[in-house]
């Protein structure tokens, strides 16, 4: 744990622990993060299942894939300093650590999709990858909430 403390320890996170502002602005740019991710995700995953067919598909998926990797590099600098605040009891959480393998997976589902949406004539493949988004990213959130309990 000593790794963790040290963390705690570094002088901007003191500053963030003590600040009356710093800690809730933090929270909340956190939680925006990860709304626009989640809505812009699924949004997206949603046209690939056949959803939102009125919109330009190309542009659209464009337009939601951005959004979601500018959201998603915001909600993680933002859970770093959340993180850092309280590293080490963190860090022995099953649900934190289950939240960081589903953020793996979910990474790892969105480089298959893109490898996957190279190739043509995969849309029954794109589909699942689709709907395994959705979920992986549910549960990333649910298990979130679940961190701010314990």
């Amino acid at each position: 744990m000593e790794p963790f403390q040290a963390i705690e320890q570094l002088t901007f996170v003191r500053v963030l622990k003590a600040s009356f502002v710093a800690y809730p602005v933090v929270n909340a740019v956190h939680i925006a993060a990860i709304g626009a991710l989640l809505t812009s995700v699924t949004l997206l995953d949603l046209r690939i299942l056949g959803a939102l067919r009125t919109l330009p598909e190309r542009p659209f998926m464009v337009l939601m894939r951005r959004t979601a990797l500018l959201a998603f590099g915001v909600a993680a600098l933002s859970g770093l300093l959340l993180f850092s605040v309280r590293a080490s009891h963190y860090a022995q959480l099953p649900v934190f650590l289950a939240k960081m393998v589903l953020i793996a997976l979910a990474g790892t589902n969105f480089v298959v999709f893109a490898a996957v949406e190279c190739g043509k004539g995969h849309r029954r493949a794109l589909r699942l990858l689709a709907v395994l988004s959705i979920m992986l990213w549910c549960a990333v959130l649910l298990c979130g909430r679940f961190i701010g309990f314990l």
